[in-house]
């Protein structure tokens, strides 16, 4: 494909990849715009109409939906002035579909701004074979034939699988511009996890949702398929999550280990009600908070310090400072970002008041 890749374009001509979360809530889709510039900002970048009743967002009788952009990346497939266009998705009278969820969470970022909120997500998955079976796992069903705390971390073709994906997922999400933090083989064997920030506001989903993309087309060139599904492999393995660390000004100033506190109690007493939300699947995350493999039970709210058996995870230096971050452990790892920092956001700080009237945050001025 290089020898294709490599030929000039007319001056006045960019690929534009369009990218979106469909009504499934977790799978992105994406189709390709020819522009005479490059967009460097959403702003930039002209709406997309296509047929939402293929994407399980639209009725065939009023098919059509509107894409709007959101945030841009460089394209690390085809590379720069080529780019990659985030979009949310609006039905056709205007308003946000089922799974635009980025809306409700950028006006919370809008609102709350001047707390500055941070958030840093650590995505977990797993990489399956075309046949739907662990990457590297015994054909035929069977399991590794090694203890799963050698996998963490692990080094060597007997403990990881799939470390090549994973180099040039690291490498094109940092190409693209991603606030991307570092890489990490995980408990279950051909399971991974990547980090993204610490980041402020609504580009830390953002680039959790382009990274997942990028991943899904690394992978696709090796014929791997990527599942973030809570419990890919069954009850008696590890899952998969997608731990969300959040913290605001206050909680970062001295004294701030107190309003910590105040927010844990305020994510107790709404326990249920981000539970409903923290996964695409409620029964697979379910199956994953059972209590094992460092996860705490799906009813039952918890906390702790440098405790990895509890809903929320305080740092042991956290509270030694007395200021920092708390760490949500309950999002699987199917989750939509933009619902759990909505949520934490909503919870902690209180509900956003007149929306702010754009789907977008501020962006600078196009080049």
């Amino acid at each position: 494909m290089d020898r294709f890749v490599k030929l000039p374009m007319p001056c006045n001509k960019i690929l534009a990849t369009y990218v979106w979360i469909d009504g499934s809530g977790i799978n992105l889709r994406n189709k390709d715009k020819i522009l005479t510039c490059t967009p460097y900002t959403p702003e930039a970048a002209p709406d997309w109409a296509f047929d939402g009743s293929s994407t399980g967002q639209a009725t065939t009788d009023n098919s059509d939906t509107i894409l709007k952009p959101c945030a841009i990346y460089r394209d690390p497939f085809r590379m720069e002035p080529h780019m990659l266009i985030l979009c949310e998705v609006y039905a056709g009278d205007g308003k946000p579909v089922a799974t635009n969820n980025r809306k409700f969470c950028n006006d919370l970022c809008e609102f709350h701004k001047a707390e500055e909120p941070w958030f840093g997500l650590e995505q977990e998955y797993t990489m399956l074979d075309v046949d739907g079976w662990g990457l590297g796992w015994p054909k035929g069903g069977g399991f590794p034939a090694v203890k799963y705390e050698f996998s963490y971390c692990g080094v060597g073709a007997k403990y990881v699988a799939g470390r090549d994906i994973v180099e040039c997922h690291a490498k094109a999400c940092l190409y693209a511009g991603c606030d991307f933090e570092g890489t990490n083989a995980e408990v279950m064997f051909s399971s991974w996890e990547w980090q993204i920030g610490t980041t402020v506001g609504i580009k830390a989903p953002d680039d959790l949702w382009i990274s997942r993309y990028i991943m899904s087309r690394v992978a696709e060139s090796y014929g791997v398929d990527i599942t973030y599904h809570p419990k890919p492999m069954g009850p008696k393995h590890p899952g998969l999550g997608m731990h969300h660390n959040f913290s605001t000004k206050k909680m970062r100033s001295d004294g701030g280990y107190k309003f910590i506190e105040e927010c844990i109690k305020k994510l107790e007493t709404n326990h249920l009600k981000h539970m409903k939300h923290y996964s695409t699947d409620e029964l697979g995350n379910r199956m994953r908070l059972s209590g094992k493999f460092e996860t705490a039970p799906f009813d039952k709210f918890s906390w702790g310090i440098a405790n990895r058996k509890v809903s929320i995870r305080i740092q042991r230096s956290v509270k030694e400072k007395g200021r920092g971050f708390l760490e949500d452990r309950r999002p699987s790892g199917d989750c939509d970002p933009y619902l759990v920092c909505g949520l934490l956001l909503e919870t902690c700080l209180g509900p956003a008041g007149r929306s702010s009237g754009s789907p977008c945050p501020p962006t600078p001025k196009c080049r």
